[in-house]
């Protein structure tokens, strides 16, 4: 598949230019220059031919941050098979655009000059003066009116048409025959309802400003993927990166750090939004705690997000050579504050020194392993029975309850239906009481379990589900 990048000084709509390529609000756009900090990818399809859009920070020298921000760019572009280099229309040419698209040029490989913010054609004037960069595919639009874009478009389109080499093209035929194979074996075991795609992984990673969220991506990924600052929220578009463990295909995404609702403020409250987007495609969370701090009310608003998104979890206690306690203090404090991710193995790590970092690729294996966890029906029922016969339900109006028997119906998470003769009489109380008996009898650890007591012949949508 072909990368497109698109390179240029900060505000010149390269996050506008990606969002038409996309045809959705993708990347965060705002007037202030430097919003972009890291690079977005986002696969497209231009007409029946899919390519992957980066949309880069903007090249600036005036500070350390930004020019970590520009540094991603150029390895962007060196990474990319097509470049696009974006300049604004309403301003006069400059060296520093000239000296970046000529160094960009020395690449070899299809470049385009785009002259952004030429709304009309009165305003054609000012790009011909963009004509002494002695571009050969030179392109003057305007993002925000929609206009000539497609004319850009096509010209990308022109370069997708070179077929992979035959060796890429068996390799993609052997994963595709091996995950259809791996399809076909799920099915055969279970009783779900839609096919689930096993290879792919997607970890979020949570956390408020500042606890270490890009450098532990960096470390996972061994490689300086996200831009890193001392500066609290750096990171504003959530980044992600895919990396292979064993078998798996590992989708990482550093989402942006939260505030406090009375400190959100401009851009970032998009990018919350965003975070959340991001959440809801997620299989499990990495919750990064800085263990040099003491834990505050929003670690625990942000961990509650675990919850109501129903992912699975792993708590990483970040910078823990500069921990305030011991391992039992720390997690004494964490376990009595979360206790609804009782559930949730920790891990204490250095991000900035990689000290044990490799040991979240294991538990991340080890949770999607349960996460995606299909229990026997036969053994999911001798657990339920035996509990129940250990201790009997308590009565509802004076009446008899009884589960029937008990059929697991989905993964991501586990959900569990319990057929009850009177459903709504079993108290979450023993729901919990259940679960638990569950996971003493089952390897669950890492993954929230879903209870849903309901009617025989009833559907699993008319139930609340009750998750522990």
């Amino acid at each position: 598949m072909k990368k497109i990048a698109i390179l240029g000084q900060p505000n010149v709509g390269k996050s506008s230019l990606f969002n038409r390529f996309a045809k959705q609000r993708l990347a965060i756009t705002s007037d202030m220059a430097g919003t972009t900090r890291d690079v977005r990818k986002e696969i497209v399809d231009l007409d029946g031919k899919e390519a992957e859009i980066l949309d880069t920070g903007g090249i600036d020298e005036s500070s350390e941050l930004f020019r970590r921000v520009g540094n991603k760019a150029i390895d962007a572009a060196e990474e990319a098979d097509i470049i696009l280099y974006m300049v604004d229309g309403k301003s006069l040419p400059d060296s520093r655009d000239k000296e970046l698209f000529y160094r960009l040029q020395k690449l070899n490989k299809p470049i385009a000059l785009v002259v952004n913010k030429i709304d009309n054609e009165k305003e054609e004037e000012r790009a011909w003066e963009f004509g002494e960069f002695g571009a050969k595919n030179l392109f003057s639009i305007s993002v925000s009116h929609n206009r000539l874009v497609g004319q850009l478009v096509e010209w990308v389109k022109s370069h997708l048409d070179e077929t992979e080499p035959l060796e890429a093209q068996l390799q993609l035929s052997d994963e595709s025959d091996a995950l259809e194979n791996l399809i076909a074996q799920f099915d055969e075991t279970g009783t779900y309802k839609e096919k689930e795609d096993l290879s792919q992984i997607n970890v979020a990673i949570i956390g408020r400003t500042n606890v270490g969220k890009s450098s532990l991506l960096n470390a996972l990924l061994g490689s300086e993927r996200a831009v890193v600052s001392d500066v609290a929220g750096t990171t504003v578009d959530p980044v992600d990166e895919t990396m292979m463990l064993r078998d798996k295909s590992v989708r990482f995404i550093d989402t942006a750090g939260l505030r406090r609702r009375g400190k959100i403020q401009g851009i970032e409250r998009f990018a919350l939004g965003r975070t959340r987007q991001m959440l809801e495609n997620a299989d499990i969370a990495l919750l990064v705690l800085d263990a040099s701090a003491p834990l505050s009310e929003l670690d625990e608003k942000i961990a509650g997000l675990v919850d109501e998104y129903k992912l699975g979890c792993i708590i990483v206690l970040n910078k823990w050579d500069e921990a305030i306690g011991s391992y039992d203090e720390v997690t004494e404090d964490l376990r009595y504050r979360f206790k609804f991710l009782s559930w949730a193995p920790v891990v204490t790590v250095s991000a900035k020194s990689k000290k044990r970092v490799h040991k979240i690729s294991d538990l991340i294996l080890k949770v999607f392993e349960n996460y995606t966890r299909h229990i026997p029906t036969r053994g999911l029922n001798d657990v339920i029975k035996q509990a129940t016969i250990k201790h009997h339900i308590p009565a509802h109006k004076g009446r008899a309850v009884n589960i029937l028997f008990a059929s697991q119906y989905a993964i991501k998470p586990p959900k569990i239906a319990l057929i009850s003769n009177r459903p709504r009489g079993i108290h979450f109380s023993y729901i919990r009481y259940l679960t638990n008996q569950l996971r003493e009898n089952f390897d669950l650890e890492g993954t929230p379990v879903i209870l849903i007591p309901k009617k025989r012949g009833e559907r699993e949508e008319e139930q609340e589900p009750r998750e522990h």
